[in-house]
């Protein structure tokens, strides 16, 4: 009659039998055997992505593959786990395809590939490496024609990230006359500046928390779209994902879509939102390119103090001055649906004080 520890103990090699079954096609001898298909493929995937960093430029460029003018990444981190939302205007992934898109081998790209500084894509290897390392990948949102929401949420503990994931990179230009980032670590903000730099004129990437990306888009979508389409359409899922932030009625309503795209917030951030307290983000390429002086090959921090003869003006009151006139030129933003490309540069010379307003170029 077996005992209990004996029976655990045989249920154990079985299922370690078992294991091996699953894992290995041919055992070879010798202490070789020969991997399954999917065996191969989810070990070269755990290779693929080795940090969150990975991960979000595999995000990027899937968006961009799938059209996108203007890609949200919305970060956050809680403990060890963080929370990456990425939101775009591109094609969008038909409903039966949502789970699919995170097998391997499957892709959109049957008769192309995209070659890029980071390799091949097109593989669909990407957002299968994706799910492998991460503790869950999912499409939040998506349709045909209605762009896509998709998160990820990842373990500090078991995904690597770069401890400082604040410090923004400067732009200068190398040898060769290109631009790159230079200085700083190579955490998720580089990432974004990197992908931004090297798609410039094809897509636009924003970055920042889930309620900086809502107010983003909730402002952008806004001045852009056309008012009648928001008005008049039937439900609010008929609309591209990013338009529905817009087409909220008030805060209660807006912080509903935003969580049913994948970025949540409280009620009380809703409402800030809707009020103005939290600005929109300008484009990652606009930041980078504010703190960098590309005519040269080492970048510098842009000098508000030229004029040293006559009125002198502290640098802090000078900013403050800078965010002043940025608020006040909403006014115009909202008549002529434009968009500052920076922060008012504001210089000092002798007799008077000099703003300019630099707007972004329309799509």
């Amino acid at each position: 009659m077996s005992s209990p520890e004996s029976d655990d103990l045989v249920g154990f090699i079985s299922s370690m039998g078992a294991d091996r079954a699953l894992r290995v096609e041919e055992s070879l001898g010798e202490g070789y055997v020969r991997l399954r298909v999917a065996e191969a493929e989810r070990r070269q995937a755990k290779h693929d992505i080795r940090c969150v960093e990975d991960a979000v430029i595999e995000m990027l460029r899937n968006a961009r593959d799938a059209g996108a003018r203007h890609i949200y990444v919305a970060t956050t981190r809680d403990g060890e786990l963080r929370t990456t939302t990425v939101l775009d205007d591109g094609w969008g992934i038909p409903k039966d395809m949502q789970d699919r898109i995170f097998e391997a081998r499957v892709t959109s790209k049957l008769d192309s590939i995209h070659m890029d500084r980071w390799g091949i894509h097109g593989r669909g290897m990407a957002l299968f490496s994706i799910k492998e390392n991460s503790v869950s990948a999912e499409v939040v949102s998506s349709s045909p024609g209605k762009g896509s929401s998709i998160r990820i949420i990842t373990d500090a503990t078991t995904l690597s990230e770069r401890a400082d994931q604040s410090t923004w990179p400067h732009v200068a230009q190398d040898e060769e006359g290109n631009l790159v980032c230079q200085r700083g670590p190579h955490n998720i903000v580089r990432t974004c500046c990197e992908f931004a730099l090297e798609e410039r004129g094809a897509c636009e990437v924003y970055l920042g928390s889930p309620a900086e990306i809502v107010a983003t888009a909730h402002a952008r979508v806004r001045r852009s779209s056309d008012a009648s389409e928001l008005l008049f359409s039937d439900t609010l899922e008929s609309l591209p994902i990013l338009e529905r932030l817009s087409a909220a009625a008030d805060a209660s309503d807006l912080r509903e879509q935003a969580a049913l795209l994948g970025l949540e917030m409280s009620e009380r951030t809703a409402h800030r939102i809707v009020s103005g307290q939290i600005r929109p983000l300008r484009s990652v390429l606009s930041t980078i390119m504010r703190s960098g002086d590309t005519s040269s090959k080492q970048p510098h921090e842009i000098d508000l103090l030229r004029d040293r003869r006559s009125l002198r003006v502290s640098k802090p009151d000078l900013e403050e001055f800078s965010r002043v006139m940025e608020r006040s030129f909403d006014l115009l933003a909202e008549r002529y649906y434009l968009s500052l490309s920076s922060a008012p540069k504001v210089s000092v010379g002798r007799g008077r004080i000099t703003v300019t307003f630099d707007l972004e170029e329309s799509d």
